[in-house]
């Protein structure tokens, strides 16, 4: 089954780690990463670039409203995303688990749908 796993981070929290720092997290997340692949779980990841650079787009009574930055003001921004297969939610969780910025942000573990549901969107 597939997984899509959430990394939320808080960007002041990862601007403040001096050069050392951001290196040795850099490269525990690309070995990581390799691990991933390299045991058949990782589908895709992708970082994504700062939250100052999101726009919010919502549609009300066929008018498109648009919004700098995100909708939700919080601490922690999503910061990336990796899909992955897993067994079943306990090992997805396992994985997720050992992503290294889950300890200082959370990760979100979602199972991913077949397909648009027909009778409504969420069972």
């Amino acid at each position: 089954m597939k997984y899509m796993c959430l990394a939320y981070e808080e960007e002041n929290y990862l601007n403040a780690l001096s050069k050392g720092e951001w290196d040795a997290l850099r490269v525990e997340t690309l070995t990581y990463l390799e691990e991933l692949q390299k045991n058949g779980y990782l589908i895709a990841a992708e970082p994504l670039q700062s939250v100052r650079t999101a726009t919010t787009v919502r549609v009300r009574g066929g008018k498109a409203s648009i919004t700098d930055g995100p909708f939700a003001e919080t601490k922690e921004t999503l910061g990336g995303f990796f899909l992955i297969n897993a067994r079943d939610l306990n090992e997805a969780i396992q994985v997720a688990s050992r992503w290294p910025s889950a300890r200082f942000g959370s990760i979100e573990v979602r199972p991913v749908d077949d397909g648009l549901r027909e009778d409504r969107r969420y069972a």
